[in-house]
């Protein structure tokens, strides 16, 4: 069995979103934020980061972007990734959002990890908002004319998407920036997943 540790409104979400789907059992774990953790959890995550998904053969995995990507090809049966031709886009996309939005989001998070002036937090925060607003201008243009990010239905580079979104520090500006992300937002606020998962993270208004 699967066993995830996790906490709400942090990567945990799509992961949780991508074991949902594909109906496989798991454990939780809700890992309290500290500074200080246990040696126990600094020897599965060296980083002091969640989510970390510990495997039914014992091993662990971090990144949530890698852990979605294997249980997308661990479950095939549950289409959480596209397939042929479209998979080169998926892996693209879950590659892109992770490097470039995901981080841009913890240096707006975190800015006092990202420079040695600590006069230079406000800087540091502003430059991240303008990393995901080029990032999101990019996946906004993917999505013209298209209900989903990659292939003909939804994936979970639709989900890691959205995740990413409600995290932005300007959420007020989202419909008219990017109308397209909007739309696929609006859309996956009423899945049924996506609802029962947010009434735990609150990741957007219910």
């Amino acid at each position: 069995m699967y066993k995830l540790y996790t906490r709400a409104n942090t990567g945990g979400f799509v992961v949780e979103a991508a074991l949902a789907l594909a109906g496989v059992p798991f454990d939780q774990v809700d890992v309290p934020k500290s500074t200080s953790p246990d040696q126990a959890f600094l020897d599965i995550s060296p980083l002091n980061q969640v989510p970390i998904l510990v495997l039914p053969d014992g091993s662990s995995m971090t990144e949530s972007a890698a852990i979605c990507i294997l249980l997308a090809e661990r479950h095939p049966e549950a289409a959480l990734a596209a397939n042929s031709p479209a998979r080169a886009d998926f892996l693209r996309w879950m590659t892109f959002m992770s490097s470039v939005i995901y981080q841009a989001d913890l240096r707006f998070f975190y800015a006092h990890r990202y420079t040695a002036d600590p006069g230079g937090v406000d800087a540091v925060k502003q430059a991240a908002i303008s990393e995901m607003d080029r990032g999101l201008a990019i996946l906004d243009a993917a999505l013209e004319g298209r209900d989903w990010l990659v292939g003909n239905r939804l994936s979970l580079a639709d989900i890691y998407l959205i995740m990413l979104v409600a995290w932005h520090p300007e959420i007020e500006k989202v419909p008219s920036a990017w109308p397209n992300i909007e739309r696929l937002w609006d859309k996956l606020r009423e899945h049924q997943v996506m609802r029962t998962l947010n009434a735990s993270h609150a990741m957007w208004p219910a």
